[in-house]
């Protein structure tokens, strides 16, 4: 068997085409504002990257870029004052955070209604309890591209590799929402391997590179990998060894050009969706 590959890249494009559709009709520009504090290298290109996607689908969007030595005072007082600005839509805290702020601290403290992320723990509540709340954006990104895969969630077997609060448990609920039967493993579940072996769809959210082998994919299923790992020699992994897991995989996603475009995608989703729910 040789896997459909899951082209994130493609799929994401399509999204923010049609989210900036939706944005030409209204009277009013989503705004989208990215908090970032310090000069972590990877932080840098990722926001850049954000920012780019956003103004290209016709949102307002803004960095405020804060030097690394911030306070937590002074960063809560800057997220407290984008939380009453009515032209903000949507409020994103870059992780990481340099040691002296507490992240959960700067998370908690974005309204609810403006936490793109889908972090803070109102919306991790209401997608635990099956409300509608803004959902973190990998988890959504990687239920788009299910849906493209084109399988059937009802009643099938998924496992989530991860039990993480950014990615794997809000990715439970996600399937479990679409009618999965769905099970966590993590690094002490016992027979790791078959457990993973048992899923339909296999979500990998552990971030250690080439960890899901080949003989742990049913034959059939839909491997989505988040994981995105640089090995020694430069080279980008998931946590999937994906030839060995294409031959086996029904359908699958790349590293990189998988679910990677899809997070910054389903942030623009989601600001449009805090846009809408905000001003009607």
């Amino acid at each position: 068997m040789s896997a459909r590959i899951l082209d994130g890249k493609a799929i994401a494009a399509r999204l923010r085409a049609r989210l900036a559709e939706r944005i030409a009709t209204l009277t009013y520009k989503p705004g989208l504002v990215v908090v970032r504090v310090g000069d972590d290298p990877a932080s840098g290109v990722y926001v850049r990257n954000k920012d780019k996607a956003a103004k290209d689908a016709g949102f307002d969007s803004r960095t405020i870029h804060l030097p690394a030595e911030t306070t937590q005072q002074a960063l809560l007082a800057q997220i407290a004052a984008l939380n009453v600005d009515p032209s903000v839509d949507g409020i994103l805290v870059q992780l990481p955070l340099p040691a002296q702020i507490d992240a959960q601290a700067a998370i908690n403290a974005v309204d609810p209604a403006k936490d793109v992320d889908g972090f803070h723990p109102i919306n991790a509540g209401r997608l635990a309890s099956g409300q509608p709340g803004l959902v973190p954006c990998t988890p959504r990104g990687v239920m788009h591209l299910l849906a493209e895969s084109g399988a059937p969630t009802r009643g099938v077997r998924a496992v989530v590799l991860g039990r993480s609060q950014i990615v794997g448990r809000p990715m439970a609920q996600l399937l479990l929402a679409a009618d999965c039967t769905v099970t966590i493993a993590h690094s002490r579940t016992a027979d790791l391997a078959a457990e993973c072996a048992r899923a339909d769809i296999l979500v990998a959210a552990v971030g250690r590179p080439e960890m899901v082998r080949g003989d742990w994919v049913k034959p059939g299923a839909v491997v989505l990998d988040v994981g995105i790992n640089r090995l020694a020699d430069g080279r980008l992994v998931g946590d999937v060894a994906y030839a060995e897991c294409a031959e086996r995989a029904a359908a699958i996603t790349p590293v990189p050009g998988g679910v990677g475009p899809m997070t910054i995608a389903c942030l623009l989703e989601n600001t449009l969706d805090a846009a809408l729910a905000r001003r009607g």
